[in-house]
């Protein structure tokens, strides 16, 4: 998974933003309807997903031809970077675009994003026919700047085929933190260097260690500073930690996906990462499951997501081309099951709750299911920048170069002296 840079953002988040958008290529692809008033639409799926949202595109554009829209898919390692540009005026602006909920502050608060809410009053788009979780995301101040595609919450991928040799039933993944370590540890044989749980370096902590910090009834920000090494995140990454160190469930010292790699190669029994997976282990014929994620902490289910959204920068006030985007969002809405095949669960009622095909689907609906409960990341402008010290922190941590409480009180001092620059 490439790691890129934008402007005002760290890397760190930034690729946990992006991970379902993720690829090589370095060429902008374009989907150009066939008549009517023009809409250009970014999007960074550059990854398996694109292919999804140019036909959904295309059908749209063949549905009707008073509108074209122009679909740009800019490769994820360049996208923020070329949105930063275009909404500074430095190159041609996009009609509509695709924004991570983690970035929409960052953006709303420069005032570079429209207020929806007008636009959403006049057309056919309602608030209740999409997920509560995922609408609310999108509100900044009182003010409507999104209307969401999906939520990518972290979900549980195992192997059902060493949960058999295991004597574990395949069908009865584990649901909390004490059938989690217990099955890790059946699932634990060093010397077939097979391992029940791989902790990883780095990424993907960005989302798992959010997820039990939550779950202990946590938070990562309160009343608008670092909350880091609060009692729940520090009990959070001890338990974590101890995967490797004390339960010895996880191999030490994890190299880059490391993790991703032992489960391909069936030596890692439970994985936590994203829905963008699917086709990962789909191609290289997995025998696995696909299960909301533990509850790992002490207190409550919960789990970090991130999300796709639709936004429309503030310098579009023509009345033909936000007609023209109403009509596309409300397309978009109920014919996003392309966009489900591509593993994701899209925020819209009409899919994940009314479509029996999506029902039928292996892994969408379980990612549809943690919706509810789903909490994205704090709503403060660069959090990128601020949560980058704790994920060098936490990584100490988990590599044993400092014990939880130290790591967790380094990364709120650092994350403070960033804050009051």
């Amino acid at each position: 998974m490439k790691k890129w840079l934008g402007i005002a953002v760290t890397a760190a988040l930034t690729l946990g933003s992006l991970a379902g958008c993720a690829s090589g290529k370095e060429e902008t692809n374009k989907v150009v309807g066939r008549n009517g008033e023009k809409i250009t639409y970014w999007a960074p799926f550059s990854g398996a997903d694109g292919p999804r949202m140019k036909q959904i595109v295309e059908n749209y554009n063949q549905s009707q031809d008073k509108y074209n829209v122009d679909l740009q898919i800019v490769p994820q390692s360049e996208y923020y970077k070329t949105v930063d540009l275009a909404l500074s005026g430095q190159k041609n602006a996009p009609d509509l675009l695709i924004m991570h909920t983690d970035q929409l502050k960052n953006y709303a608060d420069k005032n570079l994003l429209k207020d929806l809410s007008d636009t959403i009053e006049k057309t056919g788009v309602k608030e209740e026919d999409y997920s509560e979780t995922a609408w609310n995301a999108g509100k900044i101040n009182g003010k409507q700047y999104s209307i969401p595609l999906d939520i990518h919450p972290l979900i549980m991928y195992y192997n059902k085929d060493l949960f058999k040799e295991a004597g574990l039933d395949p069908e009865k993944p584990p649901t909390n933190r004490e059938e989690f370590v217990e099955a890790a540890k059946k699932l634990t044989d060093p010397s077939k260097n097979q391992y029940g749980f791989v902790v990883p370096t780095l990424w993907p902590n960005q989302f798992i260690f959010p997820t039990i910090l939550f779950q202990n009834g946590g938070e990562l920000m309160k009343d608008g500073k670092p909350n880091y090494n609060s009692p729940e995140a520090v009990e959070a990454l001890t338990f974590y930690r101890d995967l490797i160190y004390k339960e010895k469930v996880s191999p030490k010292n994890v190299q880059q996906d490391g993790e991703v790699t032992l489960f391909l190669q069936g030596k890692n029994a439970m994985h936590l990462n994203g829905p963008w997976m699917m086709e990962q282990w789909d191609k290289a014929g997995i025998n696995y499951g696909v299960a909301p994620v533990p509850q790992l902490g002490t207190k409550q289910q919960a789990v970090y997501a991130n999300g796709h959204n639709f936004v429309i920068p503030a310098s579009v006030k023509d009345a033909k081309k936000l007609n023209g985007i109403t009509d596309f969002l409300k397309y978009v809405a109920e014919n996003t099951m392309e966009w489900a095949k591509s593993g994701q669960a899209p925020a819209s009622k009409a899919i994940y709750e009314q479509s029996e095909e999506f029902k039928q689907m292996k892994q969408q609906p379980i990612v549809a299911s943690e919706f509810e409960y789903a909490k994205f990341a704090p709503v403060i402008s660069n959090w990128g920048q601020l949560s980058d010290p704790l994920w060098a922190e936490i990584n100490l941590a988990l590599l044993d170069k400092k014990d939880p409480q130290k790591a967790l009180d380094d990364a709120n001092k650092k994350a403070e002296q960033l804050l009051n620059k």
